[in-house]
């Protein structure tokens, strides 16, 4: 294994640099304005790689993200895996194949030119000492690249990608020092790729799950999800209060419009409006409830009828049997005393 061998920054290679305010402020935008779309066939590749990899073990696995910037959203579309090893035991010491990534990139270009270099993955979990290195690897083929960290056993139903852009950070000593900033990310599909899920997803489906029931599962689990937000909200305003972290004017301004799109609860027409939805509902699940036991005891009557008359034939059929039965030994009995009688 090398050590190091990849890991030379950009300054060390003689060409042009950002400066750290610029840097800062053209990052501070994309934090402000992106979205990081990553497209379903990416997660798949991401879990694909780890599979053939690292599956059973704590390693993790690194690769490019290709794709195109529309509409203020950042679309990861597509990726590739690039050899890549570090020592657990010291994790300073990585290596990252660059050969390897330039002759695959220029590959996926003859293939679609406008997917270009957005950044790179990792299976994470977390980031790591390293990955600074890493990302400045990746600033040689784009000015902001994008580190996505892709959690391949993802808890409940959250978003499965983390996503970060680095900047130069000023310190109390006038020097500089680059770390990440986290992004907003989301996951996003063309029309094509939505089919696409759906043919993959087929198989795993239960035909037979009852729509009301989907629905509702679907509803419990949107709940579970804004219940962990709110508690990660709360402990992050908790920790800001206490001092313990840095409040972050963007987060705190996001938070305050939230707390701005919430209903005044003590307007009269608001309470008067949720009352009469409220006592709507209620009358819909009576009235289902009655029509369901009505239902319910209408079967229950036919069920009954139903047996009563089968009953009653499989009776009746008895003592068919039992006189047919009867004649004909009667029959027999008259034909031998008629045999006797002649003799």
């Amino acid at each position: 294994m090398s050590e190091n061998s990849s890991k030379t920054a950009a300054a060390a290679s003689g060409e042009p640099q950002l400066d750290s305010l610029s840097s800062f402020a053209s990052v501070a935008g994309l934090v402000a304005s992106k979205t990081v779309v990553v497209h379903p066939i990416v997660l798949l590749s991401v879990v694909d790689h780890y599979n053939r990899v690292a599956r059973g073990t704590s390693r993790r696995v690194v690769g490019t993200l290709l794709g195109e910037i529309s509409d203020g959203e950042i679309h990861v579309t597509n990726s590739f895996a690039l050899p890549f090893e570090e020592d657990p035991k010291d994790p300073n010491v990585w290596y990252l194949d660059r050969n390897y990534h330039e002759h695959l990139y220029h590959m996926f270009k003859k293939v679609n030119t406008r997917e270009r270099v957005l950044g790179w993955y990792s299976t994470g979990p977390q980031v790591r000492m390293t990955d600074l290195e890493i990302h400045e690897i990746f600033r040689r083929y784009t000015p902001n690249p994008v580190y996505v960290i892709v959690d391949i056993n993802p808890k409940d139903s959250v978003v499965p990608t983390k996503a970060y852009y680095s900047f130069e950070q000023p310190t109390s000593d006038r020097t500089f020092r680059r770390t990440f900033v986290h992004v907003a990310s989301t996951i996003g599909a063309l029309e094509a790729e939505e089919v696409g899920v759906e043919h993959l997803l087929r198989d795993l489906k239960n035909a037979s799950t009852s729509t009301l029931a989907t629905r509702v599962a679907d509803k419990l689990s949107a709940l579970k999800l804004l219940i962990g937000k709110i508690q990660e909200i709360y402990a992050y305003l908790q920790d800001a209060a206490n001092k313990k972290i840095v409040a972050n004017p963007n987060i705190m301004y996001t938070i305050q419009d939230i707390f701005n799109l919430l209903p005044d609860l003590s307007d009269p027409e608001l309470i008067e409006a949720f009352t009469i939805q409220a006592n709507d509902t209620m009358l819909n699940l009576y009235l289902g409830s009655v029509v369901r036991s009505v239902l319910a005891l209408h079967n229950l009557i036919n069920n009954k009828v139903e047996n009563k008359r089968a009953s009653e034939e499989k009776k009746e059929k008895k003592e068919d049997e039992e006189t047919g039965e009867t004649k004909k030994e009667a029959g027999t009995d008259t034909k031998k005393g008629e045999k006797e009688s002649s003799q």
